[in-house]
């Protein structure tokens, strides 16, 4: 067979994304704060895009509406057909158990690593491990940072010595301590250690006490000494704090040399200190999470879903502007530019009806899947999947993750995510049907807050509490849902229990 080029002529069809249909997929992602953002931008950039002055239409949709009633055209939207042939690239799994992701901080010291672990689980006076509470930050926008530096001024006044402290202060931790070694920094700075040692002590010296620790114990005793109480008795406490933490007070006690009145004494002094002292501040404020969708019950007992219309403002094309400007446009390139902007613009308010109607049926179908939460709380949630609900409303499985991702719900039980009410089940004792983890965790958390001080129950004994409740689990699976609700074995809560009766 002879071989030579030719010319040969085939048809194929494929699917081509264009920035328009790439943009709708990504806004079915965003947020309603980021849509707003997304709004903003739109308005500066085109022309012809206005808000309505109006107050909008309420777009609501009802959990017990007959799915014919409830379908929208978005079976026709050319968004779910490119995500219905599975070729859009920026797909990606969302069925995450976050539960399952095990965070910690690698300090590189592992003193520090062991002495946070033993104040966090044996420990919660102060800021304890979770930090002050939200009651207990400071309502500006003030960061750690910031307020040190403010502070660094008054202590010195030898200008090299500050910068290095401020220097310092820019290598802390949210926590305020300082994971960096003195030499590191040294060699960073090209100066001599003992310069860093004076920079460092003057940012020990700030207030919140403690900041620029770089242990734990070290941190508890800046607190100590401030509060001039850091004797021999308490240094060898501080000094020892990985004995509190495996429950050895009997030796603690022997090495202080004090009888059973002063080391409660000194138990409570040092459960009265913050662990943490740098969380007092953020480092960017922290507002409340605004929510998507609203939830509210109805007078015949079913349910009003909305979109949280104050995030969301309404977009008109001004046509008045839009024949205005016509008129001036006698070139060709004019006259093109401003029939792009319009088609921009009634793209754009297409689809974010499009997007509107998505997230509806979507929190539609969430609603009636998990009525019984709605109504009855979380130990009435059932376990869910995406494809389930994606099958229910005739979608596709990533077009209900992009939907459900960064997005919330408000209820009159709370804001939940969304990817909340989607969890896994477990086996029903009964065998009918089967139970959220969710609902699984509530029910240990519940049985372990009400144990006997002096009988805290083991995971076998959890194991047949639940089965009780109808919860068919293994010893392994009821240890692994209360470690993610960061709850301690029965020997790690013994321990507590009996710090706590220490006091």
């Amino acid at each position: 067979m002879a071989l030579g080029p030719r010319l040969d002529l085939r048809q194929s069809q494929s699917l081509v994304m264009t920035p328009q249909l790439q943009q709708a997929i990504k806004l079915l992602a965003l947020s309603n704060l980021e849509i707003e953002a997304f709004i903003g931008e739109s308005l500066e950039a085109n022309p012809l895009l206005d808000v309505d002055a109006k107050p909008p239409e309420t777009v609501a949709e009802t959990a017990d509406m007959p799915e014919e009633a409830r379908r929208t055209t978005l079976e026709g939207s050319p968004v779910d057909q490119l995500i219905g042939e599975g070729r859009a690239s920026d797909d990606r799994p969302l069925d995450i158990d976050r539960n399952a992701l095990d965070i910690e901080r690698d300090t590189g010291d592992g003193q520090r690593a062991t002495d946070d672990a033993a104040w966090g689980s044996d420990l919660r006076g102060g800021g304890g491990e979770e930090g002050p509470g939200i009651d207990e930050r400071p309502g500006g926008s003030e960061t750690l940072a910031e307020h040190l530096d403010a502070q660094v001024g008054a202590v010195t006044g030898d200008i090299r010595i500050a910068g290095i402290a401020r220097y310092i202060i820019g290598q802390l931790d949210e926590s305020g301590y300082l994971p960096a070694t003195l030499d590191e920094l040294a060699e960073d700075l090209g100066i001599e250690v003992d310069e860093v040692e004076q920079g460092l002590a003057v940012v020990q010296s700030l207030e919140p006490t403690g900041v620029g620790a770089r242990t734990l114990s070290e941190c508890i005793a800046l607190q100590a000494k401030e509060a001039d109480r850091y004797d021999p008795c308490m240094a060898k406490l501080i000094d020892n704090l990985d004995l509190i933490g495996r429950g050895d007070l009997a030796r603690l006690k022997r090495m202080c040399g004090v009888d059973d009145e002063d080391f409660a004494d000194m138990l409570s002094e040092l459960r009265g200190y913050d662990p943490k002292p740098g969380l007092r501040y953020g480092g960017e404020p922290s507002g409340a999470v605004t929510p998507d969708i609203l939830v509210t019950p109805r007078a015949d007992g079913g349910w009003d879903i909305t979109l949280n219309q104050a995030t969301l403002p309404r977009l008109i094309v001004n046509r008045g502007y839009y024949v205005e400007v016509k008129g001036t446009c006698d070139d060709k390139a004019s006259r093109a530019w401003l029939s792009e902007k319009l088609a921009d613009a009634n793209w754009l308010i297409k689809a974010l009806d499009q997007r509107q109607k998505t997230i509806l049926k979507v929190a539609t179908e969430l609603v009636k899947q998990q009525d019984g939460f709605f109504r009855h709380g979380v130990s009435h949630l059932k376990p869910l999947t995406l494809r389930a609900v994606a099958e229910a409303i005739g979608m596709h499985e990533s077009t209900v993750s992009r939907v459900t991702s960064n997005k919330f719900l408000n209820c009159p039980r709370g804001t939940y995510e969304l990817k909340y009410f989607f969890s896994s089940g477990v086996a029903s004792a009964s065998g009918e049907g089967g139970a959220s983890a969710e609902a699984v965790k509530a029910a240990i958390k519940q049985l372990i807050d009400a144990e006997d001080p002096k009988a805290i129950l083991s995971d076998d004994a959890l194991v047949e509490l639940l089965k009780g409740k109808g919860f068919e689990l293994a010893r392994r699976t009821v240890a692994k849902y209360r470690e993610a609700i960061g709850l301690g074995s029965s020997v790690q809560r013994r321990r507590q229990k009996a710090l706590a009766a220490a006091r």
